[in-house]
């Protein structure tokens, strides 16, 4: 009986959960601003074009706030790292959105320094209920971090 009884609660609060969560993949291309001359970036060190692609999800909040994590998969030049920004996402109007939060990253070969703490300032339009393009500017908060600039879409599942 225990086990109906949890097995109905947790169904329960997983439908619940997902009534009010959204779920999306997003990617585009980032322009990498590198800020310093010392260092090895590659074959252009002022700026690099590179791409990216992952997942999102969406839990509302309060009346126009939503809580934002994200995991995506980023490219740039030789570099591949993991990103992982938590938003807090304000709706302006109905489509327009703005997003700031921390930005997680695990780069997977970067010197010997793997995980690095940014800062992301984000803006959403939406074009339907389904798609969006997004352009978000990350802040280096360390000496030998670029800044870049996320010109993308996403889709809601």
């Amino acid at each position: 009986m225990k086990k109906v009884a949890l097995t109905l609660l947790a169904s329960c609060f997983c439908t619940i959960l997902s009534a009010q969560t959204e779920f999306g993949v997003k990617g585009g291309l980032n322009f990498t601003f590198f800020k310093v001359t010392e260092g090895d970036f590659g074959t252009n060190p002022d700026t690099e074009i590179g791409y990216y692609g992952g997942v999102t999800v969406d839990f509302p909040i309060d009346s126009g706030f939503h809580i934002q994590p994200e995991l995506l998969y980023k490219g740039i030049g030789d570099f591949r790292f993991l990103n992982a920004p938590i938003y807090l996402k304000y709706d302006i109007y109905d489509s327009v959105h703005i997003l700031v939060g921390p930005s997680l990253n695990y780069f997977f070969d970067f010197f010997s320094n793997k995980f690095k703490v940014r800062a992301d300032l984000s803006l959403d339009y939406d074009f339907s209920s389904d798609l969006s393009m997004h352009m978000k500017y990350t802040i280096g908060l360390e000496e030998l971090s670029p800044n870049v600039l996320f010109l993308g879409l996403g889709y809601r599942l």
